[in-house]
């Protein structure tokens, strides 16, 4: 690990160089345990740099936005972890199309489609990931999804080459992509968007904001929604169905307000909130037969 680290103080300025960082500190679950190393590039020549370093010393990877779908284990990450978020994450708009960088926030970007008037991204004003999250799971909401406003995206791929992919080339699906198939990285995108009112973009925004607020459990840390969506199903209303509404292990519950949430109460570690979802998909296979999978990713060590 000494080599390593020699290697990434010649890639990187030394506050962008984290050891034992604390993984609770990036997840928007609020728990995790130290990363053996955790850094924050600010350009593709860098992340470049730093995975051809981890490559030599054979040191696993592990790529990160804002944290906003991650569970990472109370033993923490024996790796590095990358994370492309506000060092990456410039934005730029012309004509129709915004270009940017993966590490740019889904909020940030809506706000910049309202100012140029460019509708039909509204669906991920208050998605709380970035972009290149969200192009790798094609994320969605109320009817809206990636695939339906992405136009391009370029990626690296584990071996260090820099491809442009279109939307067919990136063959999106339900909390799927090529990119998880081959284990890309994202490093920006290009959407592609339509004119439309201020007004009406606005309004759009808002009545998703209000939707939100009403049925979503935003007071708590979480990941969003914890299970996919089964085949036939919704997985908050199995939940439900099978009476876990408030059920809780430890500190994490799932949530009074929307079962598809697993919320962290205040004390949960990741070792709660892994136990309460293993707990509600027996309980829901037991009732209803059907498997629960979890959306969100977990990475690190979980043993006791």
């Amino acid at each position: 690990m000494e080599a390593f680290l020699n290697k990434l103080q010649d890639i990187l300025e030394q506050e962008e160089i984290l050891t034992q960082e604390p993984m609770k500190l990036h997840t928007t679950f609020k728990v995790g345990g130290p990363a053996d190393v955790f850094v924050k590039p600010g350009s593709v020549e860098q992340i470049k740099q730093i995975m051809e370093a981890a490559r030599e010393e054979q040191i696993p990877v592990y790529i990160m936005g804002n944290g906003s779908n991650l569970l990472v284990g109370d033993k923490g990450y024996r790796g590095i972890i990358i994370q492309i978020y506000k060092n990456m994450n410039q934005i730029s708009c012309e004509g129709n199309e915004i270009k940017a960088q993966a590490g740019a926030l889904l909020s940030t970007i809506a706000k910049v489609a309202l100012d140029q008037e460019l509708g039909g991204f509204e669906f991920a004003s208050g998605i709380p990931g970035t972009l290149g999250g969200a192009v790798t799971m094609n994320a969605g909401a109320y009817g809206g999804e990636m695939k339906q406003v992405l136009k391009s995206a370029v990626i690296l791929t584990r071996d260090g080459e820099i491809k442009t992919l279109t939307v067919e080339d990136l063959k999106l699906g339900y909390r799927k992509s090529v990119i998880i198939d081959k284990d890309y990285i994202v490093l920006e995108a290009v959407l592609e968007l339509v004119p439309a009112k201020k007004e009406e973009i606005q309004e759009k925004m808002n009545e998703y904001a209000l939707a939100r607020r009403t049925k979503q459990p935003l007071e708590y840390p979480s990941a969003g929604s914890t299970f996919k969506r089964p085949v036939g199903y919704f997985a908050g209303k199995l939940i439900d169905d099978a009476g876990l509404r408030g059920f809780s292990y430890g500190g994490a519950q799932v949530s009074e307000k929307h079962c598809g949430f697993v919320i962290n109460r205040g004390d949960a570690t990741a070792r709660d909130i892994v136990t309460l979802m293993k707990m509600v998909n027996e309980k829901v296979m037991e009732k209803f037969g059907v498997a629960l999978e979890p959306e969100v990713k977990m990475i690190g060590d979980f043993t006791e």
